[in-house]
């Protein structure tokens, strides 16, 4: 009898059964493999938190269908990730079992034949629907524009979006012969084609731009997004093309209760970075019809006392530091003070340490970094090879260049938006008023002098800047630009061994004056 009663079961169409597909998502993990203390967490700092071990045990504990996914930026920011350009990022993924990933833009920080070779490595689709060739017109033949994927008896299709960004938020050298289409129209088209050709049981797509909401907005049901929002970004996506579930990136935000768009109905996911969080969205399927009927997020911070961590995936990962340990434990130099970022957006003790050392070492007058390039804070105590790494884990190059003080207030006022600086500078004060985008409202000082816009100055700083980077402009207009093809890592690390830190770089160099 129960043999009778196992095989009518097995008989029964999945439509009448209740269904529930779990989706993972991450985003901008940038090489953050291992579980640390959640330092940043007053109430947990000792606790340890994130890392794929953590990741994989969570999900394997998982019983329902489920399906993982990410949205790009995947190794860039550690050793591990860096020093394999990618491939120890693809082992993991690999390992865990992912679905499919959308293309960042740091995911070409290492050229484009690097992130083929990433490509080549993954036994999952990397999916890119709005990214083609220049030259020819045609889709980019290492990416797909969308995969569909059988999970718990549905077939899920699954959209990837660039960031039109990625021109010049990357080194725009590496993809100069690339067209990042228009974001929300190509999800637009691409959601009409699936739904048409493919049929499937709902449409997500994977974004690599964001929401943009205010950061730490705590009720998003109260937030009413402006015009700007919701023609890009993950809310023009998902108000373009219809899409059950739109799932962001890039601007390392988290939602973790996701937000509701009122006017397409999608559910808008992001999740993070670092890998301290994953989304966790369910795909509730209606009884009778089968049909799609609800979607809910939930944003999981991963806690190892909670989720337990693989042990082959630690093993694995193992391998890899192995390979970068003995380099990355070299002692460097020291630090006699913490060097931190700054409170109120304008320079920091980080960013007038980096951009002294630029200075110092390519003995300018006046360096700049751009602020987002430095990706982590500088701990006193023992200085490792890993420790400036992490600080500065692109691979850019050390320019010089010659700038006036004309050209030298125009760049301050392209990178001071809603009064927070983009830049990091040395040997240079700048003074800025509202509006601050007028290079009429700043006034800067050299050595305790006035600079007149005729004044001529030699600037160091990198090369993704001069090359088109984010803020950029002006570094361009310099067409005698050297690039001494000296990596900045190499230059900030010889600095700080010829020059240990005693005690905080003199501040105040950057000043709004409303």
């Amino acid at each position: 009898m129960i043999k009778l009663l196992a095989a009518l079961l097995l008989t029964l169409p999945l439509s009448a059964w209740s269904l529930t597909i779990d989706v993972y998502h991450t985003s901008d993990v940038h090489g953050w493999y291992y579980s640390r203390p959640a330092k940043w967490d007053k109430e947990n700092s000792t606790r340890t938190i994130g890392g794929f071990p953590a990741l994989s045990a969570l999900v394997r504990a998982d019983k329902n269908p489920k399906l993982l996914l990410d949205s790009g930026d995947t190794f860039q920011g550690t050793p591990e990730g860096t020093l394999t350009k990618g491939l120890a990022t693809v082992t993991m993924m690999n390992h865990l079992g992912y679905a499919a990933a959308a293309v960042g833009n740091h995911d070409y920080d290492y050229s484009e034949a690097s992130l083929r070779e990433m490509v080549k490595q993954s036994n999952f689709p990397w999916l890119g629907a709005n990214l083609y060739v220049k030259e020819s017109g045609k889709a980019a033949d290492y990416v797909k524009p969308y995969t569909v994927i059988p999970v718990g008896g549905k077939r899920i299709a699954v959209i990837g979006i660039l960031g039109e960004h990625t021109v010049t938020s990357t080194l725009p050298l590496n993809v100069k012969n690339l067209e990042f289409r228009s974001e929300t129209a190509e999800a637009a088209r691409w959601t009409k084609e699936v739904r048409e050709k493919e049929n499937p049981d709902a449409v997500l797509i994977l974004a690599h731009n964001g929401l943009g909401a205010p950061p730490g907005l705590a009720d998003m049901t109260a937030w009413t997004p402006t015009e700007a929002h919701a023609s890009s970004g993950t809310l023009g996506i998902a108000r373009a093309s219809g899409a059950d579930v739109v799932f962001g990136g890039h601007i390392h935000a988290s939602l973790p209760s996701g937000y509701r768009d009122p006017v397409s109905g999608a559910l808008l996911v992001e999740s993070g970075s670092s890998l301290t969080h994953v989304s966790r969205v369910t795909l509730d399927f209606d009884d009778k019809t089968g049909k799609l009927k609800a979607t809910a997020v939930q944003l999981v911070p991963l806690w190892t006392d909670q989720t337990g961590e693989d042990q082959a995936a630690i093993a694995k990962l193992k391998v890899f530091s192995a390979q970068v340990e003995a380099e990355m434990g070299r002692k460097v130099s020291e630090s006699a003070v913490d060097l931190g970022k700054s409170p109120d957006g304008t320079d920091s003790p980080i960013g007038n340490w980096f951009a002294d050392a630029m200075r110092r070492q390519s003995k300018t007058d006046i360096a700049f970094q751009n602020t987002s390039g430095i990706r982590a804070e500088l701990k006193a105590g023992t200085v490792t090879v890993r420790d400036v790494f992490q600080v500065m884990p692109f691979e850019n190059t050390l320019v010089k260049l010659t700038l006036t003080g004309e050209q030298l207030r125009r760049l301050l006022a392209d990178n001071f938006p809603g009064g927070f600086s983009k830049l990091q500078v040395s040997g240079l004060k700048v003074s800025v008023k509202k509006p601050y985008d007028d290079p009429a409202n700043v006034s800067l000082e050299r050595d305790g002098k006035p600079v007149a816009d005729g004044d001529k100055f030699s600037v160091a700083t990198n090369n993704y800047l001069t090359t088109g980077g984010t803020g950029g402009r002006v570094f361009s207009e310099d067409a005698k630009a050297e690039d001494t093809m000296q990596p900045i890592r190499e230059v900030l690390m010889k600095d700080i061994s010829e020059n240990p830190v005693k005690a905080l770089p003199a501040g105040g160099r950057i000043v709004r004056l409303d």
